[in-house]
């Protein structure tokens, strides 16, 4: 079955008030134990904002060099993401909207490419 990623940068959640983000909490988790009782859920996380660790791993030079830092310097990055397995592209955008809904803020979904299975 094809899995999908619904990912959010940071950037996209606005300023909202820290009461509006405690309302929010509960129906995220909400969605996401929904997700698992239909049998969807891969997995979903927040990932640490500005202050949690952030490793760059660049082979570029011929040695790969693990730095401290993003490897681009954008003013966008991702916030969260949740892994989906449905089976099409509008059972992907229905768990999207559902988790753009209980979060508050845009989503994008995307399919991962095929996995190759061993012959």
């Amino acid at each position: 079955m094809p899995e999908y990623l619904i990912y959010f940068n940071q950037q996209w959640v606005g300023d909202h008030p820290e009461e509006w983000f405690h309302g929010r909490g509960p129906r995220a988790r909400a969605v996401t134990e929904e997700m698992k009782a239909a049998g969807v859920y891969v997995f979903a996380g927040g990932l640490e904002e500005e202050d949690g660790p952030i490793y760059n791993a660049d082979p570029t030079s011929g040695e790969v060099l693990v730095t401290d830092g993003p490897y681009v310097e954008s003013k966008e990055f991702l916030g969260g993401f949740a892994l989906v397995s449905v089976p099409d592209d509008e059972t992907a955008k229905m768990w999207a909207a559902k988790v753009a809904e209980a979060c508050g803020w845009p989503h994008e979904v995307r399919r991962f490419k095929p996995r190759h299975q061993p012959e």
